[in-house]
């Protein structure tokens, strides 16, 4: 065998063995052959028979050997290493079950007798091991000081594992039934809590690039609420801050080794990432996680795909998703095919995602022509209605600022309002009276958001065009929000992209009930525009006299038109 870990060349019918075998003697790899007819008691770790014959080998080969032991006692590996470490032979995939235990415990020699190192509590966990025991190698090639460690469940200290150490192998060991039983019972009960609950579980990345730690805890903060409301309970969040982002996994090969460990004690199904992730970065970290992998632009698809209720608005999220998609289908990738149910994996392509990009293009191009002509016959309705010379307002703003809350009490209106993000779509119209017997047409329109996927904004076009005839932009601002000049900015960003800053724009500072009367009172002296509570109807009043007086201020008719 060569040393890459592929079985050696032996006599035909029996076991093989695996690793580093190249070098060793005939009379080596014989007694190395016999070890599979050696038993252990399934009730000890290891026994001072089988210890002291792979220390001896250890001693005389100045490698490290270890075996595979099932729950019956019998060895089904046998491998051998270099001075420092081995390589385990393909057991099957990691993350094999989250409750029960791969049913092999691993043994093997250290020659300085260290105590485990990082790879053997790695294997431990990410193999799910019953065991993993290091027998420490003394003078000549006799068994000396045991290390041991087995996996435990989640609890409040943060630990994986259990990690031990007796002075002999001589020594009484634990029971290894009695201790597996209750492992796996304790498991058991835990994923058994956590299928009542039936919700995905996630841990939230975040990466600081810039420095500017106070900006990445607010985006990783809006990541939390855009999990919960895609219907994701986060167990736990990271932010790591770096210089640069690491081109093969985003975050250090450390932190995402951490994230694995912890992943697999909190039964977690995906990461998310507060970034956008190239598709050979998703396709690295899904296969050194076995997890689904998602990134801000695939949460915020997923809601969007969730929340769209109109033929329109399912018709441009398929198109967003399609697009962001497109060039991730370069090859097979098993990042992808983890996402064919559940958060990141709702709208086309759930039963098939592994699409061929042909079948992907011909659909962008259907779905692009049917968006096309819903935009035709939207600027019909818009030219029917800008020749009743109906002034048209239309509300932008931050998502979740309360927009929908605005409609609802300057019309009467029954838009659904949740405190959730993107809690509605599609764009609705009403028509208002101002009380001067005047009537203008009020439009919600979608919720925007920083970092908005640009496929997302290309798609939803057609909706954001009502924009382009609007009289009046109510800017709707939540002013209780830290990041609420982040989030300003935001908004302005794209409706600078969308050539809209030249339109009228009116602030609205909503939920001004939440501040302090001072505070309101110096927000709109530096800032203009009007404090209201959506929710509680205080200042629309004030609002709409603003707004009356924006619209129909003298000289204004020539450009909107007065009824």
């Amino acid at each position: 065998m060569d040393g890459g870990g592929r079985p050696s060349s032996g006599e035909q019918g029996l076991k093989e063995i695996y690793g580093n075998t190249l070098g060793l003697k005939a009379n080596e790899q014989h007694r190395l052959r016999n070890t599979f007819r050696r038993r252990v008691s399934p009730h000890e770790i290891v026994s001072p028979e089988l210890a002291r014959h792979l220390t001896e080998l250890s001693h005389e080969t100045n490698r490290q050997v270890g075996v595979l032991i099932n729950r019956k006692g019998e060895i089904e590996h046998v491998v051998v290493g270099n001075a420092h470490k081995l390589e385990l032979p393909d057991i099957g995939r990691a993350r094999a079950g989250q409750v029960r235990l791969r049913g092999l415990r691993l043994v093997h020699t250290h020659l300085k007798s260290e105590p485990l190192t990082k790879d053997d509590l790695t294997d431990l966990a990410l193999l799910r091991l019953d065991c993993v025991a290091a027998v420490g190698v003394g003078s000549e090639g006799l068994p000396s000081v045991l290390h041991y460690a087995y996996l435990v469940p989640e609890n409040g200290s943060g630990e994986f594992w259990h990690v031990a150490t007796l002075p002999s192998v001589h020594q009484e060991q634990p029971d290894l039934v009695d201790t597996l039983g209750a492992l796996e019972e304790e498991f058991s009960r835990k994923a058994a809590a956590r299928a009542v609950g039936g919700r995905e579980k996630a841990i939230l990345v975040a990466v600081c690039l810039d420095g500017n730690r106070g900006r990445a805890e607010a985006s990783l903060a809006e990541l939390k609420e855009l999990a919960r409301t895609a219907g994701v309970e986060v167990v736990d969040s990271v932010l790591q801050v770096k210089r640069e982002a690491d081109p093969r996994y985003l975050i250090g090969r450390g932190k995402l080794e951490d994230l694995n460990l912890r992943s697999m004690q909190s039964m977690v199904d995906l990461l998310i990432f507060d970034k956008d992730l190239t598709p050979s970065q998703g396709r690295h970290i899904g296969e050194a996680t076995s997890l689904k992998i998602l990134d801000r632009t695939q949460l915020i698809l997923d809601i969007f795909a969730q929340r769209a209720q109109s033929a329109e608005g399912k018709l441009q999220v398929e198109l967003a998703q399609l697009k962001y998609r497109l060039p991730r289908l370069v090859q097979s990738d098993d990042s992808l095919s983890r996402l064919a149910g559940g958060i990141g994996g709702r709208g086309p392509g759930e039963t098939k995602l592994e699409i061929d990009r042909r079948r992907v293009r011909e659909r962008i191009t259907h779905l692009e022509k049917r968006i096309d002509l819903i935009g035709r016959e939207r600027s019909v309705r818009r030219a029917q209605r800008n020749r009743r010379e109906l002034p048209v307002i239309s509300i932008v703003g931050y998502t979740n600022a309360g927009k929908s809350t605005l409609l609802n009490a300057i019309t009467n209106a029954q838009v659904l309002a949740e405190n959730k993000l993107f809690a509605t779509l599609d764009p609705t119209s009403r028509r208002l009276r101002f009380p001067q017997e005047r009537e203008v047409i009020i439009t919600d329109t979608v919720g925007f958001i920083r970092d908005l996927p640009k496929d997302l904004v290309a798609a939803f076009r057609a909706t954001l065009e009502e924009l382009y005839d609007a009289s009046l932009l109510l800017h709707v601002v939540d002013t209780a929000d830290p990041a609420r000049d982040e989030q300003v900015e935001a908004v302005e960003k794209i409706l600078s992209s969308l050539g809209l800053m030249e339109k009228p724009r009116l602030m609205v500072w909503n939920k001004a009930d939440l501040l302090g009367a001072e505070e309101v009172d110096s927000l709109l002296r530096a800032r203009g525009g009007v404090a209201i509570s959506a929710q509680t109807r205080e200042g629309l009043t004030a609002l709409l006299a603003k707004a009356d007086t924006t619209l129909f201020a003298e000289g204004a008719s020539e450009t909107i038109g007065v009824i």
